[in-house]
């Protein structure tokens, strides 16, 4: 079950609720849940009786326990809690790994895009090419307005958001042309810069490199400064090049299972190697963060669309990829020494798959390369 999954299942009892008249509020036209503050508080959270506490004139948790006795049961979750004045905590059952992993792998690059599966997708170039002096017009019917320009500090910042965003909004469902070249239209909003621009641009990609220089651009907050290095570092301490380097282990980690004949299967990956209890749980939670970082990639592709925020979902990769590496520390997806491999090598070497499909979707988000090699 993903994030989205269990919103429209709490959404679903919210609105049985009020139906059946155990409740008397509006019925909310979305519900939030996401990962606890705290680990051992469950797989995610929410505090919508919280929020519909005041409106239903009863206390939070006497909400909350309505809810819960609605959702204990539900398809996908084993458990659920009332936490504080009124938190609902869900567990979600053993399969949901497993659904989580074979999801992302079916739908592959679409996987993070609403506008999957006919609905729209990432686009490609968009007509609308203007110069920061004209207005922007994107049909002979369609009123002129006045292009506004993206806040940024320099125009190759702003070029490199705009095109981000291009993607970003358009993968969000929002089936938006591409912020492409010297100018693109996003949503209500035309985004121009102008030719210097595109020029500072070409100027840093090539003394820093493609990759790094949109990484650079685009990974601080837009309240934040840009710092620019005096050259691209290949190592670990680079996060673009970590966000890379871990696709490309990935990518490795399937070449390497191949040659040993077996391929990646959605299953239960198993225990963590070695180990005593007093690491069991930090173990289990390398695990458990991995999958929330795979199973909330979607709601964050939606709100950097919202927030017109890229370094979102850079910071998003960088979380994932540094997830990926413990995790896989944890539970080495291939065999070790002379074993043969098992069940749960095939369902790590899945997990790991799905671990690159996000890191690959994101990376092409933000209009960087994700190599096989590296």
């Amino acid at each position: 079950m993903t994030p989205a999954e269990l919103s429209r299942t709490v959404l679903r009892s919210v609105r049985g609720a009020v139906e059946e008249q155990e409740l008397s509020v509006p019925v909310p036209a979305r519900i939030v849940v996401q990962p606890p503050p705290r680990p051992g508080c469950g797989d995610y959270a929410s505090n919508v009786a919280l929020q519909l506490a005041q409106q239903a004139g009863r206390p939070a948790r006497e909400v909350a326990e309505i809810l819960r006795k609605r959702l204990v049961g539900s398809a996908g979750i084993a458990r659920v809690e009332i936490a504080g004045p009124g938190f609902l905590n869900f567990t979600l059952g053993d399969g949901a790994q497993v659904a989580l992993v074979r999801d992302v792998l079916a739908q592959g690059a679409a996987y993070g895009e609403r506008g999957a599966g006919g609905r729209g997708g990432v686009p490609g170039p968009s007509p609308v090419r203007t110069s920061a002096r004209e207005p922007v017009r994107t049909s002979a019917r369609e009123p002129v307005r006045e292009p506004v320009r993206v806040p940024s500090p320099d125009g190759a910042r702003g070029l490199a958001v705009a095109e981000a965003l291009g993607r970003i909004r358009a993968a969000a469902g929002e089936g938006l042309p591409d912020a492409a070249g010297a100018a693109g239209a996003v949503g209500d909003d035309a985004y121009v810069v102008d030719e210097r621009a595109a020029d500072e641009l070409a100027v840093l990609a090539a003394r820093l490199g493609a990759d790094e220089a949109r990484w650079v651009l685009l990974r601080p907050a837009a309240h934040d400064p840009v710092r620019v290095p005096e050259r691209p570092v290949q190592r670990e301490s680079n996060p673009r090049f970590r966000v890379q380097y871990a696709y490309a282990r990935v990518r490795a980690l399937v070449r390497n299972a191949a040659e040993l004949g077996f391929e990646g299967r959605p299953g239960d990956v198993g225990q963590a190697l070695g180990g005593t209890a007093a690491q069991a749980a930090p173990v289990a939670q390398s695990l458990q963060a991995l999958l929330t970082l795979l199973a909330t990639y979607p709601s964050e592709i939606e709100v950097a669309a919202r927030l017109r925020a890229p370094d979102r979902v850079a910071r998003h990769l960088e979380a994932t990829a540094d997830a990926f590496f413990r995790w896989h520390d944890d539970f080495p997806p291939l065999p070790v020494g002379e074993q043969k491999p098992l069940a749960v090598h095939r369902a790590r070497l899945a997990l790991a798959e799905a671990s690159g499909t996000v890191l690959a979707n994101g990376l092409r988000l933000l209009g960087i390369s994700a190599p096989e090699y590296l």
